[in-house]
């Protein structure tokens, strides 16, 4: 994947080892490992983080390692965080969350889960907040409907998100508040995933610092 959002700093260099990642930084010659480039990217814009300057640079380094992962084990990826079957139940929730459509691929073909189990693994807040969320799902479903999320119907499935999708359900159900918060912080992490991807780039249909003669504007709306 292409960095189309920052520029590549100069005389920049990517280590494509297991626990290494060095960059020269304007003003700095700090070696800066694995854990710190996925730890940048659970921590924002952090002043005292080094990486701040390049949370770009950082996801595509972490997309690079799951396809780098998934080119020497015959497409596969295993999990860092969650157990195989919370890994199931994360795939299926984000594919929910942005599936496919007729001009792009969705979450899954993003790699989003894998993104999203791979900045987990390193941040213990995420894994409080996303593994209690499965936990919650699961346990929901089975007060609910006698079986866990993945063995729901897709009605039942459907039923559930529609209720943990909107704040507005907490109020007036407070026993939902953990799975509204668990499904709003999924929902960004999975655009997080998809959007810093080659798909989800290709989707934004960003070209880049690219001189154009001239810019027509917006299209005109149609009359209503």
């Amino acid at each position: 994947m292409s960095n189309l959002f920052m520029p590549k700093f100069e005389n920049s260099k990517l280590g494509m080892t297991d626990n290494s990642y060095s960059t020269s930084l304007p003003g700095s010659s700090e070696s800066i490992s694995r854990r710190d480039i996925l730890k940048s990217l659970t921590m924002g814009g952090l002043a005292g983080s080094v990486l701040r300057v390049i949370p770009a640079q950082a996801a595509e380094y972490a997309h690079h390692l799951v396809q780098a992962e998934k080119a020497s084990a015959g497409g596969a990826y295993a999990p860092k965080f969650f157990s195989p079957q919370q890994y199931k139940t994360l795939q299926a929730l984000c594919q929910a969350i942005i599936p496919p459509d007729n001009h792009s691929g969705g979450a899954i073909e993003a790699a989003a889960p894998e993104f999203i189990d791979l900045l987990t693994s390193e941040n213990s807040d995420y894994q409080l907040k996303l593994g209690g969320g499965l936990m919650w799902l699961d346990s929901t479903c089975n007060d609910r409907y006698g079986k866990n999320y993945l063995e729901c119907t897709p009605e039942q499935q459907k039923q559930i998100l529609d209720l943990i999708a909107y704040r507005k359900n907490a109020k007036a159900d407070p026993s939902i508040s953990q799975g509204v918060e668990f499904f709003s912080f999924l929902r960004n992490l999975t655009a997080d995933g998809y959007f810093t991807s080659a798909i989800g780039i290709k989707d934004l249909q960003y070209i880049g610092n690219k001189y154009m003669k001239d810019f027509p504007g917006c299209p005109v709306l149609p009359e209503a």
